[in-house]
């Protein structure tokens, strides 16, 4: 037998440590792991996130027995009136010393940033979401051998619809950053920021988004010929 080819295999280990072998001209993209964020699509919701905001303020020792100040945002849109309504509802519905003027009183401000995504990548279904799917087409095929109506053989799919339907929901290229503050005497007492989906066609509700780029097919307007 030749020498040769032993000679070779046994160099490759020490070949290659002459170069990096985990190495790359770039970062590797990567996923993060899979999480939920709630969709807001009702007054109500923002009924829920003043009830929260309210009760974490209360609960919070450096505004303990302060009295509150609820300012009215700079831009007025459907949720700031809306919004700051429920929020003094529900502080004083808890307790809290609500004032008119910020006369002795710890500001309390919000703010609202509306994020419109241009590029986006696909998102996976719903955990569970395939297999449900997979398992009512399934089922769905018995009456069609075994029952003489065919219309049977909605039933299955339907109850596995109706069944998982409540909790599913798409996601959105448009979200809300809402962050509610307290400050007194130039000092940041109480700070929160929840993020949230929105229905595209109610970011005016919000505050318009940034504008989409000129480069996804817009015409770009110039006054120069």
């Amino acid at each position: 037998m030749s020498w040769k080819p032993w000679v070779l295999l046994c160099g490759l280990p020490l070949l290659s440590g002459c170069f990096g072998v985990n190495t790359s001209q770039a970062p590797l993209a990567t996923t993060y792991p899979a999480t939920t964020q709630q969709r807001m699509q009702a007054a109500y919701h923002w009924e829920v996130l003043a009830q929260h905001e309210a009760k974490a303020i209360m609960a919070d020792r450096r505004l303990d027995r302060r009295a509150l100040y609820i300012k009215p945002p700079e831009t007025e849109t459907a949720f700031s009136r809306g919004f700051r309504s429920l929020l003094t509802s529900e502080l004083v519905k808890q307790g809290a010393t609500v004032r008119t003027s910020d006369l002795g009183a710890a500001t309390v401000t919000f703010d609202v940033q509306v994020v419109a995504h241009q590029d986006r990548q696909p998102i996976r279904p719903p955990q569970g979401a395939l297999t449900a799917l997979a398992a009512g087409i399934a089922v769905a095929t018995i009456p069609f051998n075994h029952w003489r109506e065919p219309a049977l053989a909605l039933i299955p799919a339907a109850g596995l619809v109706d069944l998982f339907s409540g909790s599913w929901t798409s996601e959105s290229d448009e979200e809300v950053i809402i962050t509610v503050q307290a400050d007194e005497y130039q000092t940041l007492l109480y700070s929160s920021s929840n993020l949230y989906y929105i229905n595209p066609g109610d970011s005016g509700q919000y505050g318009r988004a940034p504008a989409a780029s000129t480069e996804r097919g817009q015409l770009k307007v110039s006054s120069q010929w």
